[in-house]
């Protein structure tokens, strides 16, 4: 098999079905790993009506059980796993003061954003280990640079844990052939609802104001960035942050 295979998780909406859209049209075999099992199946089936291949997966990642299988279904499917995009976060959380921040919104931040990418990339390491390639991509947030905007703590404490994270695998993972990096997002319309006081029209107006590129990000955005980090011409690249953010923040 000469197609490369790429796991995106939260692949069936917003941003990662933008992702498993663009790799499936780029020649990988994209295998959806989706809490949404009708979601994950629509984005299947899109992409094989295009004429790509998908597999979609019914995952939650912070299931380390689920994860396992998601991975040894990849891996009996294809016999490989060459790219792993963790892209699934959890969006339900509103903004709130860090005193009345409960304790279910923290673990909950923390379980999807930071343990369920633990979780793939321990799943998926051995496997790019035994091929001596392969690509690692962790969506962040550019709001752990910028100034909040709003009372976040618990959001933008578990996306600045991925930073980190991504320096750690890097700096482990190179040997093998292995790169890993972040991307980090700005004010971005992903079609996916989100508790927020602030509209998606204050949002554009914003970013207008704050960006050297006047208008809110889309999920397309992203995948030009994401594709880039996974391909060989970034096989010198790891342990980077790439802020996808229209020039809000610079450095």
């Amino acid at each position: 098999m000469d197609k490369k295979v790429c796991v995106i998780t939260g692949g069936g909406q917003g941003i990662g079905r933008a992702l498993s859209i663009h790799f499936a049209a780029n020649g990988f075999i994209v295998a959806i790993a989706e809490m949404n099992a009708r979601n994950g199946s629509n984005v299947a089936a899109e992409i094989a009506a295009s004429g790509g291949e998908a597999l979609a997966i019914e995952t939650d990642v912070t299931d380390s059980e689920s994860v396992r299988n998601l991975f040894a279904r990849v891996n009996e499917r294809f016999g490989r796993v060459d790219v792993l995009i963790n892209n699934a976060r959890w969006s339900g959380l509103a903004p709130t003061r860090v005193q009345d921040i409960s304790d279910e919104d923290w673990r909950r931040a923390m379980d999807v954003n930071v343990t369920g990418a633990f979780n793939c990339v321990r799943e998926a390491v051995p496997i790019m280990i035994a091929a001596g390639w392969g690509r690692i991509v962790i969506m962040s947030s550019a709001t752990i640079r910028q100034p909040p905007s709003r009372p976040y703590a618990h959001y933008i404490t578990s996306k600045a844990a991925l930073v980190g994270m991504t320096r750690a695998l890097a700096r482990e993972l190179g040997e093998f052939g292995i790169t890993v990096n972040a991307i980090l997002p700005g004010s971005i319309e992903t079609g996916v609802e989100r508790p927020s006081p602030v509209t998606s029209e204050v949002r554009a107006s914003r970013a207008k104001e704050a960006q050297a590129i006047p208008r809110v990000i889309k999920s397309e955005d992203l995948a030009g960035a994401a594709f880039f980090l996974a391909s060989d011409a970034a096989a010198f690249i790891t342990g980077q942050s790439l802020a996808v953010d229209g020039g809000f923040s610079y450095g």
